[in-house]
C-alpha cells in the first residue's frame, strides 16, 4: 500500500516469495502477480516506475531491486546494518533482545549465515552476568546459546529476588 515502514515492506516480499514458491510460480509470474497486488501509492510508484522497465524481461530480482530502492533504500538499509553491528543488550530483557538480534540477522546475512559468526555477535551483545553463564554452558551454535542465555537471564532474576528478600528481612530483624 507504499507504506514508508521498511520491515512491512521487507516482510510483505518474504511472506510473498513464500507463496511464490509454494506455488512454484516463474520469475514474470511473480512480478506480474506482485504488480496486480500493489496498493494506494504503491500502485501509483509503479505506475510511473514500469514506465522506465522492459516488463518484458523485467525479472523477479529486478523488481525487488526497483521495489527496494523506494521502500526500503541503501540508507535505511545502511542504518539498521550498522545498528546491528553495534547491537548490545543493555538492560533489555533476553526476548526483546533476541526479536532485535533475529530482525538484525535479515540486514546482515554474511553473519546470518555463518553459525561461528551469528553465535560470536550474539555472545558479544550479551549483558557481562549473561555472557559469562552462557560461555560456562559452552554453546556450539546460536540454536544452542539462546535456551542458555534464557536460564541465565531466569537464574539472576531468582538471585536478585533472593538478595532482595534477605535485605527485606534483615531490615525487619534490625527495626526494634
Amino acid at each position: 500500500m507504499g507504506t514508508t515502514d521498511p520491515f512491512l515492506a521487507k516482510g510483505w516480499i518474504r511472506s510473498l516469495e513464500l507463496q511464490f514458491k509454494l506455488l512454484d510460480m516463474k520469475d514474470g509470474d511473480r512480478v506480474k502477480c506482485t504488480a496486480y497486488m500493489l496498493r494506494d501509492d504503491a500502485s501509483l510508484w509503479w505506475e510511473i516506475a514500469a514506465h522506465g522497465l522492459n516488463l518484458a524481461t523485467l525479472t523477479w530480482d529486478q523488481f525487488k531491486e526497483a521495489f527496494y530502492g523506494k521502500y526500503f533504500p541503501a540508507d535505511v538499509r545502511g542504518r539498521l546494518t550498522r545498528e546491528f553491528m553495534s547491537l548490545r543488550q543493555g538492560d533489555s530483557s533476553m526476548a526483546e533482545f533476541m526479536r532485535k538480534f533475529d530482525r538484525g540477522c535479515h540486514f546482515v546475512l554474511i553473519i546470518a549465515r555463518h553459525a561461528a559468526q551469528n553465535l560470536r555477535h550474539f555472545m558479544d551483545g550479551l549483558r557481562l552476568t549473561l555472557r559469562r553463564d552462557v560461555m560456562l554452558m559452552r554453546p556450539a551454535s546460536y540454536d544452542e546459546a539462546t535456551p542458555c542465555a534464557f536460564q541465565a537471564e531466569h537464574a539472576l532474576r531468582d538471585i536478585d529476588f533472593e538478595m532482595q528478600q534477605k535485605q527485606h528481612q534483615a531490615q525487619s530483624s534490625s527495626q526494634p
